[in-house]
């Protein structure tokens, strides 16, 4: 029997909720140090707010825009040993707002990495299948490549310009590498050569054209692979019924965020601290949009995946086909190979 190579996946990436004060605020209960963390407000229409070790503290670019990184020193200040602090600013901490947080552990403020035709400066967990990517676009007609550090074959990327108003450029290995869709937009997946046609390798990604390479342009990439166990990237088809499809990740997860690709549809996530029991009014978080919470998409989150439990379009329309990711809260079996928990999905 295949078994998990991580035993707890909030050591790893873990959502945090917490209440705004106005004031600051140090935000404990991560559970690690931080190298991204990924900020909404629930209660209100705010942006998403997204930080990582490598742009430093204070610098935040928002999913739902295509504006280019913006730096305060009223958002989030610092990353701690065991969450983060944030100021003042409404985005991240208006008193009474409350929050969820998103958390990834990476490998601190990166190092070189020269294993693609444009240097990179690289912060790889291969441990966790994640990586932070920077990098300096060339331009020029060439397609270029860029070294992401995990030693696998990424299946999904979102590539950002940090200093270009350009949208949020994704790869899906679902959808593939002639095709490219947009973190910030409902837009469904477009025929694009911003990856080259190209699909990542076990050290580097390739990149073309002014979203993943412009003259000058600065650019920031999460990259992630699936871990048996603790993340995996997949795909499923609707069936417009409340009793949904049942989606096997192998793990209980923690995190989940869904995009339809057939047609244009918002892109919607869900985590285990917002709604931790089985929920189906649960409500969902869309990295596309400012809008609060909303009862839209609601999933079962199980011992060994998640079960679709809204006949919605945005997650459940008959012959609807859509791509996922997911994390871990706990793995479906153990390190020993023994069960961690239940293995009845209900």
């Amino acid at each position: 029997m295949a078994y998990s190579t991580i035993p707890k996946g909030s050591l790893y990436m873990n959502p945090k909720i917490y209440t705004g004060t106005g004031s600051s605020n140090a935000i404990t209960g991560v559970g690690f140090q931080p190298d991204w963390t990924w900020i909404k407000r629930r209660n209100g229409t705010n942006g998403h707010n997204l930080y990582d070790v490598i742009r430093g503290v204070t610098k935040t670019i928002n999913s739902a825009t295509t504006a280019a990184e913006s730096t305060s020193g009223s958002g989030l200040t610092a990353f701690g040993t065991d969450g983060f602090t944030v100021v003042s600013d409404g985005d991240v901490n208006a008193s009474g707002g409350t929050y969820a947080s998103w958390n990834w552990l990476a490998n601190g403020t990166g190092s070189a990495n020269t294993a693609g035709s444009i240097n990179s400066t690289v912060s790889a967990n291969t441990t966790s299948g994640f990586s932070i990517v920077s990098y300096t676009g060339n331009g020029g007609s060439t397609p270029k490549t860029v070294g992401h550090g995990l030693g696998v074959a990424p299946k999904m990327i979102i590539i950002k310009p940090r200093n270009l108003t350009y949208d949020w450029m994704t790869y899906n290995e679902n959808v593939g590498a002639t095709k490219g869709m947009c973190l910030n937009t409902t837009q469904a997946p477009f025929t694009s050569s911003n990856f080259n046609d190209t699909a990542p390798t076990t050290s580097v990604f390739s990149v073309k054209n002014n979203a993943t390479n412009e003259t000058n342009g600065t650019y920031i990439a999460y990259c992630f692979a699936d871990v048996q166990g603790f993340s995996k990237m997949g795909s499923y088809t609707g069936n417009a019924n409340a009793n949904g499809p049942f989606v096997y990740t192998g793990f209980k997860p923690s995190f989940v965020i869904i995009k339809r690709t057939n047609l244009a549809n918002d892109w919607l996530t869900q985590d285990n601290k917002r709604y931790p029991i089985n929920e189906t009014v649960a409500k969902t978080l869309k990295p596309n949009s400012a809008l609060a919470e909303g009862d839209t998409g609601n999933l079962d989150i199980l011992s060994n995946g998640f079960k679709l439990r809204s006949t919605g379009t945005n997650t459940n329309a008959s012959g609807g086909t859509y791509i996922y990711m997911a994390f871990a809260e706990n793995p479906f079996v153990a390190t020993s190979g023994t069960s961690a928990i239940p293995v009845t999905a209900r």
